[in-house]
């Protein structure tokens, strides 16, 4: 479902950078070479809309619908970070660091190595 969703919404994309990039702008005219413009209204004069001002609405409106079930959807799939176990120890049961076990085994051999030295040397 969503990968059909995601597929629709490409090419309403697609669909609608085309038609956006292909209209003429509202001052095409001769009067908006010169910076005026067609009639009195406040947005320019309004006639009747094109095939591809059509083709521009009806891509928005699809647009707007599938990035709103896409993200519908997105919040209903779980994450796979989501679905990962941790494998964190509790505080309390969190073995000591090893390098005090090292010092303490480290200084026993050593005292053991200087009295079997000292042994041999006394038999010598």
């Amino acid at each position: 479902m969503t990968t059909l969703l995601v597929i629709l919404h490409v090419i309403i994309c697609l669909v609608l950078i085309l038609a956006v990039l292909l209209q003429s702008g509202k001052a095409a005219d001769l009067a908006g070479a010169f910076g005026g413009v067609g009639s009195q209204t406040a947005f320019g004069p309004r006639g009747a809309q094109t095939l591809l001002g059509k083709i521009t609405t009806v891509c928005a409106i699809l647009f707007m619908v599938t990035s709103l079930g896409l993200w519908i959807l997105s919040g209903r799939t779980s994450s796979v970070v989501k679905s990962i176990p941790t494998k964190e120890t509790p505080a309390a049961t969190q073995p000591k660091p090893k390098t005090e076990e090292k010092a303490v085994t480290e200084t026993q051999t050593t005292k053991q190595k200087s009295e079997q030295k000292t042994e041999d040397q006394t038999k010598k």
